[in-house]
């Protein structure tokens, strides 16, 4: 009887001489202090062989560098990291920090009259939206999808005392493959 072949290490390709690293943003969904500590998160992607990890705010933000690479092979490496060093996957968005900065530095909610109070906030959609034709904005007790472009909602609530209604509206609309971060939270990514 063969011997079993272990499951190979979720690791980058070698790095080529002479090939630029790419700075990119992992948006991990679900993901608090309660249940991922940011300095084993830190390890597990450099486990994964990312370099220049910097873990933001506790709640699932890491900034890294690698040989640039298709997004969904980034995502599949470092979920496939947390799983084999954390013992726990964590849905995985990435965006490359160029994107990030140039979204941020267009001002997407200039366009909108928000209130004094509202939060805004970017959705992530892990891929482009295929439902049915969107309405915008979609509102549902002062939270409102604003508009969509590609894999990126933009939305806006304002604090409510049923706790993040804004967030059933999202998964209601795009479903579960999604994670939402304020622009604030955005910005210092971009920037890490």
């Amino acid at each position: 009887m063969a011997a079993a072949v272990g499951r190979r290490e979720p690791r980058l390709r070698p790095r080529q001489p002479g090939v630029s690293m790419q700075r990119y943003v992992a948006f991990l969904r679900g993901v608090s202090p309660m249940n991922c500590k940011m300095p084993e998160l830190k390890r597990c992607f450099e486990a994964a062989g990312f370099v220049d990890v910097k873990t933001l705010l506790s709640s699932g933000n890491v900034a890294f560098s690698a040989e640039p690479q298709a997004v969904p092979a980034l995502e599949r490496i470092a979920e496939e990291a947390m799983e084999k060093h954390l013992g726990k996957r964590f849905m995985t968005i990435v965006r490359p920090s160029s994107f990030l900065q140039s979204l941020v530095e267009r001002a997407p909610f200039s366009e909108f009259a928000l209130p004094a109070n509202a939060k805004p906030v970017v959705t992530f959609l892990l891929r482009p939206y295929a439902g049915e034709e969107l309405m915008l904005p979609l509102e549902h007790e002062q939270a409102a999808i604003l508009k969509l472009e590609g894999t990126e909602a933009f939305c806006a609530y304002v604090p409510h005392e049923k706790g993040p209604v804004f967030m059933a509206l999202l998964e209601k609309t795009f479903g579960k493959q999604i994670t939402t971060r304020t622009l604030d939270t955005v910005r210092k990514c971009a920037a890490a």
